[in-house]
């Protein structure tokens, strides 16, 4: 088990580290995406082959974990991304504004990339990690370290041609909400990957 703690203000480490984990700690509080790209240079430097990410606050459903990687295992694709939309897929409890917002994402990175998605912004999701060895993939840049690392891999999985797929998975939006997300600005954090490698601004 490991343990990305993002110089959390809490007992995080110390619990963790109790319970046997390995625990990577950020010295600085650096976001959501500087600690996924913290875990996914992990798994890959320890020999792993693919990665899944998905949400961390009961969002979705890791029973559906075989569904994203069968695809991968079973050689057919490199990149698979979760849909609530596919047939089969569910979203208990979305509210209007997330349906309209998640819809107009995915119809503008279709337009931006050519790829059909229906589900661009789903936080499930899984792919194989030589992808990131590509030289025209690099995560390691500072300004993917918050909400922009999970858009702009899908848009360099498309970009790159690598082989992608969607599948139909389950997430549910919980009464109280635990995402720390600012509506404003951080749905600019993830449009912005976009704007910027469309118009060749960032790599």
């Amino acid at each position: 088990m490991v343990v990305v703690d993002d110089h959390s203000s809490d007992r995080t480490k110390e619990v963790a580290e109790g319970l046997g984990a390995t625990v990577i700690r950020h010295e600085v509080n650096r976001g959501v995406g500087a600690a996924i790209r913290s875990g996914i240079l992990f798994v890959r430097d320890a020999g792993c082959d693919a990665v899944v990410i998905l949400s961390g606050d009961d969002q979705h459903e890791p029973s559906e974990l075989p569904r994203v990687l069968e695809p991968i295992h079973e050689g057919r694709f490199d990149f698979v991304q979760g849909s609530r939309r596919l047939p089969g897929g569910r979203a208990v409890g979305i509210n209007a504004f997330r349906r309209v917002t998640t819809f107009a994402y995915a119809l503008v990175f279709r337009l931006v990339t050519g790829f059909p998605c229906t589900d661009a912004t789903n936080g499930f999701r899984a792919f194989r990690l030589s992808m990131i060895d590509d030289p025209q993939i690099r995560i390691e840049q500072e300004w993917l370290d918050r909400y922009e690392l999970e858009p702009y891999l899908l848009y360099k999985a498309v970009k790159t041609g690598k082989r992608i797929c969607e599948v139909p998975i389950t997430i549910r939006y919980h009464d109280q909400g635990t995402t720390k997300m600012r509506p404003v600005r951080d749905w600019w954090l993830i449009f912005r990957p976009l704007v910027y490698l469309a118009l060749g601004m960032k790599q």
